[in-house]
């Protein structure tokens, strides 16, 4: 089984999104972990609130800091963080691959409770699609 890392700044929506989804739909083949920068250490509500409504499994997750991972051998680390200003994109060290996805942070997104949750939704749907053509070919 490939081990995978997600990582993001805050690791409380990204990361944590795309972690439930490859071990959901790369069950057997992925085991998939997230972790930030500079961790939040809660889980955005709004994250949940996405999972649950794509039926994608979230019970054991949590915001944990890369530093817990630094004796961890991954065969793939990807970044999660876009370009925006201020924001710290985490550089894994190792020799594992390594893919970016700038991807924006609904978690700094604007509005009310159904924008948020539109704008989560946005984002999954963009996670998704890319965990299916990088990880399950499809």
């Amino acid at each position: 089984m490939k081990k995978v890392l997600f990582l993001c700044t805050g690791n409380s929506a990204r990361s944590i999104i795309s972690e439930c989804l490859l071990n959901q739909l790369g069950e057997n083949r992925y085991q998939a972990f997230s972790a930030g920068s500079k961790p939040t250490g809660k889980v955005n509500p709004y994250s949940i609130k996405v999972l649950e409504k794509n039926n994608i499994n979230h019970e054991k997750i949590s915001s944990k800091s890369w530093d817990d991972f630094s004796d961890t051998k991954f065969d793939t680390i990807v970044t999660v963080c876009n370009n925006a200003a201020n924001e710290t994109c985490p550089v894994y060290p190792g020799s594992p691959n390594k893919l970016h996805w700038d991807l924006e942070d609904p978690a700094a997104f604007n509005g009310n409770d159904e924008e948020k949750l539109n704008e989560f939704q946005r984002i999954f749907d963009q996670i998704h699609e890319r965990i299916k053509k990088e990880f399950l070919n499809i």
